[in-house]
């Protein structure tokens, strides 16, 4: 991996690598929550707490966690940071907790925050790893809080909860609902990639899902090469049970055959005497 700076990697999150507009991670709780500007905020905040937290401590801990068992401890890194944030949220801020639902928990299996657990905070320093959870929390947070302003405004007329529309339009509620959501993500994903070039990294895309093209492909080749090996094995086994079996003939026709001479010389000795 080439060594970035650290302002790259503090900022390719917020447009270039944006981690919902751009990569496409984290959609549901991205569509689901950005109903409203303050709700977007919310759990924007809520995640990039989550991701420079559990980033750091996988990052100190890279060298520790084995690599059979990675995935599960970063899991249980993730949810105990995400129980700190829920718990906050429900002591200071209990409203945005009861809006926001059952979606910080969700935070724990929030591919964004596995994804860069595994991509970058588990091969660099704490430092870079602390900044880029900044930088893709920061993205995630923009993107969250630029879709709820949008949807609020045009869904009832409003923002963070204030009136702004008097006679400029007639609120439509259906951006408040999925369709609208689906809609506003479409037009701000196409401004997104039309900024950047459409240009995706790879190195944090779907390459290595398992359903990617190119996994699949992979796996069905190893597949072939394991079947084809237990084959060479099995068959080298079966020669090597044919060769004894054929050692095991020989040996009992030879001693078959020293039992008939021994036998016919004491039976022609018997008749000398």
């Amino acid at each position: 991996m080439e060594k970035e700076s650290k302002l790259r990697i503090l900022t390719k999150g917020i447009i270039r690598e944006n981690p919902t507009l751009v990569l496409l991670l984290g959609t549901c709780p991205f569509l689901a929550t950005s109903t409203s500007a303050l709700n977007g905020a919310g759990m924007g905040l809520s995640a990039m707490a989550v991701l420079v937290c559990s980033n750091i401590v996988i990052s100190l801990l890279k060298n520790i966690i084995p690599d059979k068992v990675r995935i599960p401890c970063y899991i249980v890194v993730i949810a105990g940071f995400v129980t700190v944030v829920q718990f906050l949220l429900q002591a200071y801020l209990p409203d945005l907790n009861a809006s926001l639902g059952l979606y910080i928990p969700l935070i724990v299996v929030n591919c964004i925050i596995l994804g860069r657990a595994e991509m970058f905070a588990s091969k660099n320093s704490v430092i870079d790893s602390a900044l880029d959870g900044i930088g893709m929390g920061l993205g995630f947070t923009l993107a969250l809080f630029v879709m709820g302003a949008i949807r609020e405004f045009l869904g009832s007329g409003t923002v963070l909860g204030m009136e702004v529309t008097t006679d400029l339009i007639t609120p439509m509620s259906i951006f408040i609902l999925a369709p609208g959501g689906f809609f506003v993500f479409g037009i701000l994903t196409a401004i997104v990639n039309k900024i950047t070039g459409g240009k995706m990294n790879r190195e944090f895309s779907c390459s290595g899902c398992p359903g990617d093209p190119e996994t699949i492909r992979a796996a069905e080749e190893e597949a072939k090469k394991i079947e084809a090996a237990k084959a060479e094995a099995k068959k080298k086994a079966e020669e090597k049970l044919r060769s004894a079996a054929d050692n095991v003939s020989a040996d009992q026709a030879a001693a078959a055959a020293a039992d008939t001479q021994t036998a016919d010389t004491q039976t022609a000795e018997g008749g000398d005497k």
